[in-house]
């Protein structure tokens, strides 16, 4: 199997994701993870199901995508097998039957929470307000597991997040997702970020990395971000696109680079 030598950092974020899916049910935010999901039916798990928050499951989107990534547009509807509304899609979700959700997202902490809404100052004045959960909340809330994708940033990855948009394992102690009314056994199950793979550790639910993306090191990671999370030994090194995945997102998915171009450019 041969692996390019030149990506982005989006490029190796939307691969590490799309290798990560399964044949299964997935709750859907948009930006990377439909993109990721996309590169996974066509190479890794042809059968998965997608979904989507305003009610629309199965589709087969059509591309390639021509303008930013936007939820209801027709493109994203085509083939679907039906098309409901969000009260449809939240009830299956708390029913258990929505098994992943996949979330792009502006801050995380050690624990899985996830902020969306605003960063810095309080609710009534924030430094920057952003445009909230969305389906967010319930994809954290009620999917069996949940799989986050975001640039590495120092501002991102933070101790405690600004606000708590979506739920991840909030203080981290056992059983506070079920003391909030949460369902058991649910949460946060894998965050991809430009620098490296992460997964929670079972018994402290803190943030662990798992594998390194190719071409950072174990520094950098840690120094672009404000906790220091736990670190999984041996620390795997992840394989760059392969040629047939940077196919598919080059010159079918997203050839105009709208998701693809954000993040630097990686030479190995």
């Amino acid at each position: 199997m041969s692996h390019v030598s030149e990506f982005s950092e989006s490029e190796e974020m939307v691969c590490v994701a799309a290798r990560l899916i399964e044949n299964t049910t997935y709750f859907i935010g948009g930006g990377m993870p439909q993109l990721a999901v996309l590169l996974a039916q066509r190479l890794y798990a042809p059968d998965l199901m997608q979904v989507y928050e305003y009610g629309v499951i199965g589709p087969r989107i059509a591309l390639p995508f021509e303008r930013h990534l936007e939820l209801a547009n027709s493109k994203f509807n085509y083939k679907a097998c039906a098309w409901l509304n969000m009260n449809w899609t939240f009830f299956h979700a708390s029913i258990g039957v929505l098994e992943y959700g996949m979330l792009g997202v502006n801050q995380i902490d050690q624990y899985g929470n996830i902020n969306t809404t605003f960063i810095g100052g309080d609710w009534h004045h924030p430094q920057m307000r952003l445009s909230g959960s969305g389906g967010a909340n319930e994809i954290a809330s009620f999917c069996w597991r949940t799989i986050t994708v975001m640039m590495h940033e120092q501002r991102r990855l933070v101790p405690r997040v600004d606000h708590v948009s979506s739920p991840g394992f909030l203080d981290g102690t056992p059983g506070a997702r079920e003391r909030a009314g949460l369902p058991k056994d649910t949460g946060p199950y894998r965050v991809v970020t430009s620098k490296g793979l992460f997964g929670f550790d079972e018994q402290t639910h803190r943030m662990k990395l798992l594998a390194l993306l190719p071409g950072t090191t174990l520094e950098e990671v840690r120094e672009n971000m404000q906790f220091e999370p736990l670190v999984a030994d041996p620390l795997e090194v992840l394989p760059p696109p392969t040629s047939e995945e940077a196919r598919l997102l080059r010159e079918e998915i997203d050839p105009k680079r709208i998701v693809l171009g954000k993040g630097k450019m990686i030479r190995l």
